[in-house]
């Protein structure tokens, strides 16, 4: 690769920076992410054989533009919901790939071929695996979620989770890159059977499992009758003051009641149903509460499960939470909460405290360490503080049965060992509650629907989803979306779901090749530093 003009490398950037966007659009296979690292590899490559004439830093620029044209095209849709948020997102997610990539044309000038693209599996997915468990997270565009809709393909996930799908897709990008490059180079790839060889397994046995596994895979009838509502509250204009709360809850009631029948075991609403002063030591005495309680008698076996904005009182004690504020006109404390409450004809209120939270809209990333805020947080009642949350998943019980349910509150349906922990506790249902309106009409409604799909694998659980806005729907143990609602359409849904008890290895064992490819990648990082002061050594 001895010429690669410069209008060249822009039309490769281009190219690279379009296969990674289209897999996150409907239209368009994860296959695709296959290749896609390969332009780049190719500029990276041109800049590894001329290393002793450029800079390691012309490398990061390149990549940088390809990142954030990549951010850009797929969540475009941030700024529907917040604007600084969106520029944060654009710039410091692609920013955090640049460096990535990077540190791995940095290795590869230091220790050569083997070592340098060895570091680009390694430090990927270990930058994926730390990036999907500090507080400020974004992991959206984690390589494997580019898999969401090939469900057919991806049934591996089962054991690895999506995580794996990062060192999976950027080995074949890599193998496939230097098989190429062999033939331009030769002629011939007879001196890359080894690689050949490879390409040909990575690929092919798990493909080939996958489609066994779905065209195989038999749920254990263990029906629960769910209905899922859809009520189509607009969040700009109607959600937050448009229509006061009793207006909301008329409209959920109506058309659960339009669909419900005495077998119904659940009924289903979205995230946030419910605002207003809801206390949690107080919750049997809001009417909001009581009428959705008098509501579940008329259906002898249904349990209401709903998204609220809740508070909790927690007293005359000290700062009981680093989210706890104190109220303004007493010496007490008290908490905000985006949750979950599942509600009986018995008065047996069950609540979940959703725990991943939007950083900037639900969390202030810096709470324990700005201080200096504390004050300002606590004088205009709360309205800059974090939500609540709690250390460890819980799941919302059958009084009277064996069915356990998994509130994943929005956000948290992206974290796929975060999903784990609902199951480790015993749920053997999952329900998705969500409020997507916030983006409007763009492909994030879409991408985060597919996402649960991979959840619905990963832990093979069935998962009813109530979205405000759409799309709510069934999803079953292979992933397969049932009865999708259309999009900003109210609507009422119901069909039985099979519980399960079977636990998969990758609920047992979570992301642990994330975590050997991490271990790799320090030592990996450590070991090109080593060589880097050696040969400056050598060169004084």
């Amino acid at each position: 690769m001895t010429t690669l003009k410069k209008s060249h490398r822009l039309i490769l950037a281009a190219l690279s920076a379009l296969l990674l966007t289209l897999p996150w659009y409907n239209s368009f296979s994860g296959i695709i992410l296959f290749i896609a690292f390969i332009p780049l590899l190719i500029i990276e490559r041109y800049f590894y054989e001329k290393r002793d004439k450029n800079r390691s830093v012309v490398v990061f620029l390149y990549s940088y533009i390809i990142f954030l044209i990549w951010n850009l095209a797929t969540t475009y849709w941030i700024v529907n919901a917040t604007l600084a948020g969106a520029i944060a997102a654009f710039v410091l997610n692609s920013l955090f790939m640049a460096i990535v990539f990077w540190l791995f044309h940095i290795t590869h000038r230091k220790l050569g071929n083997r070592f340098g693209y060895f570091s680009l599996i390694a430090y990927w997915t270990s930058f994926e695996y730390l990036y999907m468990n500090v507080t400020v997270s974004w992991p959206w565009l984690n390589l494997g979620n580019g898999l969401a809709k090939d469900i057919k393909l991806i049934q591996w996930f089962e054991f690895t989770g999506s995580q794996s799908a990062t060192p999976w897709l950027l080995t074949i990008n890599i193998l496939i890159f230097l098989i190429i490059l062999e033939y331009i180079s030769y002629k011939s790839v007879k001196n890359k059977i080894f690689e050949l060889v490879c390409l040909i397994l990575f690929i092919f046995v798990p493909l080939t499992y996958s489609l066994i596994r779905f065209y195989n895979y038999s749920e254990i009838p263990d029906p629960y009758e769910v209905v899922v509502i859809q009520p189509n509250i607009d969040p700009y204009n109607e959600k937050f003051g448009g229509l006061s709360t009793q207006e909301q809850l008329d409209i959920i009631l109506k058309l659960a009641d339009s669909i419900s029948d005495p077998e119904t075991d659940y009924i289903v609403g979205p995230e946030t149903a419910i605002g207003g002063n809801l206390w949690e030591n107080q919750l049997g005495l809001n009417p909001y509460i009581k009428q959705i309680e008098t509501f579940t008698k008329r259906y002898p076996k249904a349990k209401f499960i709903i998204g609220i904005q809740s508070m909790y009182n927690y007293g005359k004690v000290s700062k009981p939470t680093v989210t706890a504020r104190k109220f303004r006109d007493a010496d007490a404390w008290w908490d905000a909460f985006n949750a979950s409450v599942q509600i009986d004809q018995n008065g047996d209120y069950q609540i979940y405290h959703k725990s991943k939270l939007v950083i900037g809209v639900e969390k202030m990333p810096s709470l324990k360490i700005m201080k200096s805020l504390e004050k300002i947080i606590i004088d205009i009642g709360g309205s800059m503080g974090s939500y609540g949350t709690q250390e460890e998943r819980s799941t919302l019980n059958d009084p009277k049965g064996t069915a356990r349910v998994g509130t994943l509150i929005c956000y948290e349906s992206i974290y796929g060992e975060f999903v784990t922990e609902y199951v480790k506790k015993g749920a053997n249902l999952l329900f998705v509650i969500t409020n997507d309106g916030w983006w409007g009409n763009t492909p994030g409604y879409k991408q985060h629907l597919t996402y649960s799909s991979m959840r619905a694998i990963e832990t093979r659980r069935s998962i009813a989803r109530s979205a405000n806005t759409g799309i709510s729907c069934f999803i079953n143990q292979k992933g397969e979306i049932q009865q999708a609602t259309e999009w900003w359409k109210p609507d009422a849904i119901k069909q039985k779901i099979n519980a399960n008890e079977e636990v998969t290895y990758y609920v047992k064992h979570g992301n642990f090749v994330s975590r050997i490819l991490s271990f790799f990648a320090v030592l990996t990082f450590l070991y090109t530093i080593v060589i880097t002061l050696i040969n400056k050594k050598n060169k004084a």
